[in-house]
């Protein structure tokens, strides 16, 4: 081998190690882990906290009568003020339900629920649970449900403080609830008993979803259901009955043909009154009479029609609340727009 040979050679073989050991330094680089994030940096999920009944019952200055602000099936809620000086609504749930409950995984369901935060739901706070007691905290709501604005004044006040707009308002912010119950929180939530009572309304007239997720603890109860759910609940032992997100959306319909009609649910007789009157197009006659009739129909028309499908079809044809609540949302901007 002559020099020229021996010169290439070496520079051949120097050429190939600093290409090596670039490549190394690359190669290390590329797989060194990136350093992992503390406990600090990271998303922190807030769930309910558990309370000790003797701060719930401080709060409510020993679950005092005067501090009652509803009754329900489940349990009776009381105005509470935490230590923090917080607002807050205590639901203290029957004691037979408490009872028949007993083995029931009560903390684990609650802190899931508390997950979901959303402008149109009412967000679990805390919980207490001792021998014979549970208790779920909620965020405390200012003024009154639908089920009062709608039909429990005597004077006519509070109905006409809901005009149309407030009403298409309303309807949008429940299936705005629902939507995000259904859809968006993980693991999703089915309600089980979507009714006027369990919207309540802020004071910027705002809907806001409470009670969502403790079918559980009234299984068969059914006072406050009837009417609000669909035929094909109480087929429980059947395949397709019980709660679900379908019966879900038909307690929506009926809310939509009480906001309509200003009656009651009255145990489902304003289903059985109200479809006849939308399938003929006897729009008008369905009205809450303490209104005035809209000089401009189309809104409330489909209004109507939304309602009529979510409570006149079975479940497999009934719309998911997802398209329910688009139509809504739609129709809220629509009349907020022609009224402004």
């Amino acid at each position: 081998m002559n020099l020229a040979e021996h010169i290439a050679y070496d520079t051949i073989m120097a050429t190939l190690s600093i290409s090596l050991i670039i490549l190394g330094i690359i190669l290390f680089f590329a797989c060194k882990k990136k350093p992992v994030e503390s406990e600090e940096t990271l998303p922190v999920k807030h769930t309910a906290r558990a309370y000790p009944l003797t701060e719930i019952d401080a709060a409510t200055n020993g679950f005092n009568h005067r501090r009652i602000v509803g009754k329900g099936r489940l349990g009776t809620v009381y105005a509470g003020k935490l230590e923090s000086e917080e607002l807050v609504a205590v639901k203290r749930i029957h004691p037979v339900l408490v009872l028949s409950n007993a083995g029931f995984g009560f903390s684990s369901v609650i802190k899931w629920l508390s997950l979901a935060h959303h402008p149109n739901v009412v967000p679990i706070i805390g919980f207490s649970e001792a021998p014979g007691e549970r208790i779920i905290a909620m965020e405390f709501v200012q003024t009154a449900n639908l089920e009062i604005y709608l039909h429990e004044n005597h004077d006519g006040v509070s109905s006409s403080l809901l005009d149309w707009n407030k009403r298409f308002k309303i309807a949008a912010g429940v299936a705005k609830g629902l939507q995000y119950l259904h859809e968006v929180v993980a693991p999703n939530i089915i309600h089980g008993c979507v009714k006027s009572s369990n919207i309540l309304i802020d004071v910027n007239f705002c809907a806001r979803v409470s009670d969502y997720g403790l079918n559980f603890l009234g299984l068969v109860e059914k006072r406050g259901l009837i009417g609000y759910v669909d035929d094909e609940y109480w087929k429980e032992g059947i395949r397709g009955g019980g709660v679900c997100k379908e019966s879900d959306v038909y307690g929506l319909g009926v809310i939509l043909l009480e906001l309509l009609s200003g009656r009651g649910c009255e145990g489902g007789l304003l289903v059985k009154w109200a479809l006849p009157l939308i399938k003929d197009m006897r729009f008008s006659e369905v009205l809450d009479p303490r209104l005035m009739i809209p000089s401009d129909m189309k809104a409330i028309v489909r209004l109507a029609k939304v309602a009529l499908a979510c409570v006149g079809n079975s479940r497999k044809c009934r719309p998911c609340v997802d398209h329910v609540a688009t139509i809504l949302n739609a129709l809220e901007m629509e009349v907020c727009y022609l009224s402004n």
